[in-house]
């Protein structure tokens, strides 16, 4: 069971990961922290060290699937989840590589937190994708008793404010090996 994010970090250097892998995770962390800073602030709480530790272990299959680090596809996502297991990782975190993956955020049995796991690894790079962003917003709106249009404004703006630097982070993860 890991107690913080540098265990997470220490795990998947053990693991193998190369330094492109390793940097990738270090900027979702970031986004993932951007967005636990401003769902604090509007008094929404979550389980922190779940989304802490999948920003970090999210894609630990590439480890495995190492041409998925720079070709789409989806084979790490499971094998993934079964190395996170393997090494005693809590399955709530080891879930985040299933669920951070195209679409699969979206199943209804996925978390809050699997949720803000795959908004901060897309949001890191620029992309932003509503329905994603929506059901953030909705599942806040919920927690804190308001509309959506009560939060859209500021939340939009943050997600927006993390999406501006994707371009440039893309091209520091391109340049690791």
């Amino acid at each position: 069971m890991l107690k913080d994010r540098s265990g997470a970090f220490e795990l998947l250097q053990s693991l193998g990961a190369p330094d492109r892998l390793i940097r990738h995770a270090h900027v979702v962390s970031q986004a993932a922290d951007t967005l636990l800073m401003e769902f604090k602030a509007l008094g929404v709480s979550c389980e922190t060290l779940t989304v802490e530790l999948g920003s970090v272990l999210h894609d630990t299959g590439k480890t495995q699937h190492t041409q998925e680090l720079s070709v789409s596809g989806t084979r790490h996502q499971q094998a993934g989840e079964a190395i996170l297991l393997a090494h005693g990782v809590q399955p709530e975190v080891a879930r985040c590589c299933v669920s951070h993956g195209a679409g699969s955020w979206s199943r209804p049995e996925v978390t809050f937190e699997e949720r803000i796991v795959a908004l901060a690894d897309k949001l890191w790079k620029g992309k932003r994708i509503a329905e994603l962003e929506l059901s953030i917003m909705d599942e806040i709106a919920i927690r804190l008793g308001i509309s959506r249009p009560d939060i859209f404004e500021k939340l939009d703006a943050t997600f927006e404010g993390i999406a501006a630097g994707g371009a440039e982070r893309l091209q520091q993860c391109k340049t690791y090996s």
